[in-house]
């Protein structure tokens, strides 16, 4: 109570934070959280995951850079997927249904589950070859008037 007192009269000591030792490394560049795909799975799990969500992790697939978000480790069988060609990676990934599969220098797997592109646009990672595919809605002849009428 004594030192809300002291706040809310201007009255509290200031006492500045010294430099030395301190350890704030400053925010993190878009630019330097490139991944570099020679690494075992566990480095490139915790590389994701450490750039998660800002500034996010990124590679570029298809030459577009595309930001990588919520990475697990992940200790089964390869599962069956579609192949996606990554720049720099040894291996392709794998668009599976539960998200996309990464390799490390080391053969074991991450499992990436969105995907962000650089239009900002966020989708699930299993998701990756619908993305383009768009549906457009047709409406009935009654909904059209219900639309004309609330238009």
């Amino acid at each position: 109570v004594e030192a809300v007192h002291l706040i809310a009269d201007g009255k509290a000591p200031r006492i500045p934070q010294p430099k030395e030792g301190a350890t704030y490394e400053g925010i993190q560049k878009k630019e330097n959280a490139e991944i570099s795909w020679d690494q075992p799975a566990a480095a490139l799990h915790n590389w994701i995951r450490g750039h998660d969500k800002v500034p996010g992790a990124w590679t570029t697939i298809n030459g577009q850079v595309v930001t990588f978000y919520g990475s697990s480790l992940l200790d089964a069988s390869v599962p069956a997927g579609q192949e996606l060609t990554i720049k720099g990676a040894s291996r392709p990934g794998l668009v599976t249904k539960n998200g996309l599969v990464v390799f490390g220098n080391d053969g074991k797997m991450v499992l990436v589950r969105n995907l962000q592109f650089e239009d900002g646009k966020t989708i699930p990672a299993s998701k990756y070859f619908s993305a383009d595919e768009t549906t457009a809605l047709e409406l009935t002849e009654e909904e059209k008037k219900i639309a004309e009428d609330i238009r």
